[in-house]
């Protein structure tokens, strides 16, 4: 059996669940969440409970079954809580600024790297830190991913832009030779 499909969600309050045939939508002060099912899985609502059932135990079925739960956990987190990712720049000459719902960096190139930031997430820049937020947890991180895609961290001087947590590790420089001659 699968520990995390068959644990209750709690759902809070100011966040309401439907299941309607083979969606689940969530909405709440923030906005509306909605997921589709797959076969043989389904939700049941009891008081203010969300139990995850399964029709079989294939291996498909077992496998959905805990994917399903945290998904509708994480629409019900981002809806009551919100889901935020910092990023880090470091680079000689790295401007990062939001204007008019766009991303504005100038990170190295010959030109400025512009991204339009979706209506779902609010960016804010302080420092050498940009923080993507939001309550849909996917996009979140694949706006994020987006934005440190632009310049990856670079192993040498660790110029580019990296997540807050992630550590980069340097390498040596080329070693200077000893001439033996």
């Amino acid at each position: 059996m699968s520990r995390i499909g068959n644990k209750l969600i709690n759902i809070p309050d100011g966040i309401s669940v439907k299941v309607d045939n083979d969606f689940v939508t969530v909405s709440g002060s923030k906005g509306e969440l909605k997921h589709k099912l797959a076969n043989g899985i389904n939700l049941k609502i009891i008081s203010n409970q969300i139990k995850v059932e399964r029709r079989d135990d294939s291996k498909l079925q077992r496998s959905l079954h805990g994917t399903t739960a945290r998904v509708v956990e994480n629409m019900i987190i981002g809806l009551s809580e919100g889901f935020s990712r910092k990023l880090e720049f470091k680079g000689v000459g790295f401007t990062v600024n939001v204007a008019d719902d766009k991303l504005n960096m100038r990170l190295g190139y010959s030109h400025p790297v512009i991204l339009d930031i979706p209506k779902s997430l609010t960016l804010s820049v302080i420092k050498s830190a940009i923080i993507v937020e939001g309550f849909d947890k996917v996009q979140v991180g694949a706006f994020a991913a987006k934005i440190r895609e632009t310049k990856k961290p670079e192993v040498y001087k660790g110029k580019g832009i990296r997540y807050k947590e992630e550590i980069i590790k340097k390498k040596a420089g080329k070693a200077a030779q000893t001439s033996s001659a």
